[in-house]
């Protein structure tokens, strides 16, 4: 895990900016690409690090331009080069061709063994990025992925109780109208959902029908940490769809960091697929988006959904089980460890699912999630496990 901010200076620091000075004092760096949602303090961190890098850098924002192109990206590579320093391009998806553009400039100083410059790419379009990554960059480089603020993180820049922050937390530039509820909803959707589905989703991938896509996440956001079946998310579209695209649809919105959608646990791997999906929104927040009623009633969902969250940040496998009226908020694989997790949110269990699972699955670590040990769990998700199931 990378860890959650520090206050330096009466700054705070953001968690991967350590990062970025321990993968760059290496000999030889792959390049280094950060991902993750849009306004969560990428390009802060990449500034925050460049403050206190000690070697020479070249810092060039593709945003500057109308249509930067393989030329623009030459110039800042040469000028790189000149400076024998790190290269750093923010909103490299806007460049075109620009995965192949950078494999040129990394393949040809290995092939010619010319001094190395490193390099450090971010941008505010995940599903772009990850798309050039793995068409033209593989084997070349390493991801740094910078998610949502979590509870931990969000009271370090506001002073917010828990209910508050599955309501209102994720991105911090919202945290300035936490007061004014009008306000901070035209900020999230005007300066965050609406670029995320139109420049992030839309204007890249193939949607045939954005009026479904768009109706799809309304629905999808009313279901923090809840189990729907494909037909019952069609059954709710104003327009018809199908079971592919859907999944084609949640796809789309795991790449851009809104929501993942994770499968039933089972030994048999065809269950597995072809289990109903439970939505884990990456930001509990995403419900209060949604326009839905019964905000109150989904508190102990949304308490679920950022704990998932925070499991989708290790490096981990993640799962949820039912079976019959037995069930398991989470299944978390890792390093040859099975746990699983339950999350105490208030609402109501028909049995004990943990005692259950464990019946199927012998080699399972049960875990139990509570408000009173929320914060120890945030610290460091995979530490807590091993920690309370050792």
């Amino acid at each position: 895990m990378i860890g959650y901010p520090i206050i330096m200076k009466n700054k705070i620091i953001l968690p991967f900016v350590k990062t970025l000075h321990k993968r760059f004092q290496e000999p030889s760096p792959l390049i280094q690409v950060i991902i993750g949602p849009r306004q969560v303090g990428k390009t802060t961190g990449v500034l925050q690090f460049l403050e206190t890098y000690q070697q020479p850098y070249h810092f060039a924002n593709a945003d500057d331009l109308i249509a930067p192109g393989r030329e623009w990206l030459t110039l800042q590579w040469q000028e790189a080069k000149r400076k024998k320093a790190l290269l750093v391009i923010d909103e490299i998806q806007k460049i075109s061709n620009w995965s192949e553009t950078i494999k040129k400039f990394w393949d040809d100083q290995k092939r010619l063994n010319q001094n190395k410059i490193s390099i450090l790419l971010l941008g505010s379009s995940s599903l772009n990025i990850q798309k050039g990554l793995t068409e033209s960059l593989t084997g070349r480089y390493e991801l740094i992925p910078v998610f949502h603020w979590n509870y931990l993180e969000s009271i370090q820049l506001k002073e917010m109780t828990i209910d508050e922050y599955l309501q209102f937390g994720g991105y911090p530039g919202s945290y300035t109208y936490l007061a004014d509820t009008r306000r901070w909803h035209q900020y999230m959707v005007g300066s965050i959902i609406e670029p995320v589905i139109n420049r992030d989703i839309l204007a890249f991938a193939n949607v045939k029908n954005p009026t479904l896509f768009r109706q799809s996440f309304e629905i999808i956001s009313g279901y923090p940490a809840q189990e729907i079946s494909f037909r019952k998310l069609l059954g709710q579209l104003h327009e018809k769809g199908n079971t592919d695209q859907i999944k084609y649809y949640l796809d789309l919105f795991a790449g851009a960091f809104l929501f993942k959608s994770l499968e039933k646990y089972s030994a048999k791997n065809y269950k597995v697929k072809s289990s109903s999906p439970k939505i884990l929104p990456m930001c509990s927040a995403l419900f209060k988006l949604s326009g839905q009623v019964g905000l109150q009633e989904k508190i102990p969902h949304m308490f679920e959904a950022s704990v998932g969250a925070a499991l989708a940040r290790g490096t981990g496998k993640l799962y949820y089980w039912r079976q019959g009226n037995y069930e398991v908020d989470f299944i978390y694989l890792n390093n040859n460890k099975l746990y699983a997790i339950e999350v105490k949110s208030g609402r109501k269990r028909k049995a004990d699912g943990l005692e259950e699972f464990q019946k199927h699955f012998k080699s399972a670590l049960p875990v139990i999630v509570t408000r009173d040990n929320y914060q120890d769990f945030i610290k460091n998700p995979e530490d807590f496990l091993l920690s309370v199931s050792s």
